[in-house]
């Protein structure tokens, strides 16, 4: 049974218990002369079954509506705290249950996002995240924003990034990456700084609102910080001058363009591309255009040769329809 019909149900039972006891005060006022506060005080008495001597003496009329009273009431009575009882341990059951579950759902997450912080920054990259397959988890304060997304089964902690052993729970250690993403730059340099103590390895991506805030997530370990309004001013300024190259980002926005995707893929190990060259490519029956590699930790190399070689681990930048894309990308992890 659900929460909103045991609320409806001790509703019912709580108006029928009320309406017994003023039909039972109205009763003994008008059949044994009683006062209106004699009358809830022998009513009440009746209707607990605490056996109190009678208020006043009862002649026959007053003890047969008493009989009746007893007989309709004491039920109403059972009926509304075993519902009181079940609309407090029920709440209380799922709530534990809903915990213990968020708490699997967090311990089998590996190879995450996490997104600290879902304003609207948090909320975009959540959306991209879902689009493109890639699991994550949110850390949030808002105890409403947290209810909407353990409403869509997204898993969830409700508490600050900064606590101690949030993050942990989160499964940072596990996590490919951690976004600090809230809207107070001193909080997220706190984040950054306590995922970077835990997890000396993972990459952080932290939102900043100023220059000195961008060096200072720098500083802490944020390994790219990000600035939501120098960006937009960026689009714009470039919406302005470069029309055209603007339209064709817009195009090739993975799983956004309706005729291009640019998107990045990983070679690897064993995979039918690791140790090919770019122009081997047209060999496979894949129609790409290779825009940038990057072997390992080396900058990324914008244009590559023909000739390059494709290696394990290099994350390859590529142009093409949807259809080449997504054989590309199964061709990158499938074994020769």
């Amino acid at each position: 049974m659900t929460h909103a019909e045991i609320v409806r149900r001790l509703a019912i039972a709580v108006g029928v218990l009320l309406a017994l006891t003023a039909a039972g005060t109205a009763g003994y006022v008008v059949l044994a002369d009683m006062t209106p506060f004699e009358g809830l005080y022998q009513t009440v008495t009746t209707l607990s079954t605490v056996g109190f001597m009678e208020v006043r003496p009862l002649d026959e009329r007053a003890r047969a509506f008493t009989m009746l009273l007893i007989i309709s009431g004491v039920g109403a009575v059972l009926y509304t705290f075993a519902t009181m009882a079940e609309f407090f341990i029920a709440g209380r059951l799922g709530e534990i249950l809903g915990r213990r579950s968020m708490e699997r759902s967090l311990a089998a997450l590996e190879g995450h996002v996490i997104v600290c912080g879902w304003g609207r920054l948090g909320r975009a990259v959540t959306e991209e995240l879902v689009r493109s397959g890639v699991p994550y988890a949110v850390i949030d304060e808002d105890p409403k924003v947290c209810a909407r997304l353990e409403a869509n089964s997204c898993p969830v902690i409700v508490a600050s990034a900064t606590e101690e052993g949030v993050l942990g729970q989160a499964g940072l250690a596990r996590a490919r990456c951690l976004v600090a993403a809230t809207g107070s730059e001193a909080l997220n340099v706190f984040i950054v700084l306590a995922a970077r103590e835990e997890n000396r390895d993972i990459s952080i991506y932290a939102r900043a609102e100023t220059e000195a805030g961008a060096r200072r997530l720098r500083s802490a370990g944020a390994s790219q910080v990000v600035s939501p309004y120098q960006l937009a001013g960026l689009r714009l300024a470039h919406a302005i001058v470069r029309p055209a190259v603007v339209d064709f980002m817009e195009l090739a926005a993975p799983g956004l363009g309706t005729e291009i995707d640019l998107e990045e893929v990983v070679i690897s190990e064993g995979s039918a591309l690791a140790g090919r060259t770019v122009e081997a490519l047209a060999g496979l029956d894949v129609r790409v255009s290779v825009v940038a590699i990057r072997h390992a930790q080396d900058p990324l190399h914008v244009n590559p040769l023909p000739q390059t070689v494709l290696e394990p681990g290099d994350r390859v930048v590529v142009v093409g329809d949807r259809k080449n894309v997504t054989r590309l990308a199964e061709l990158a992890g499938r074994a020769v």
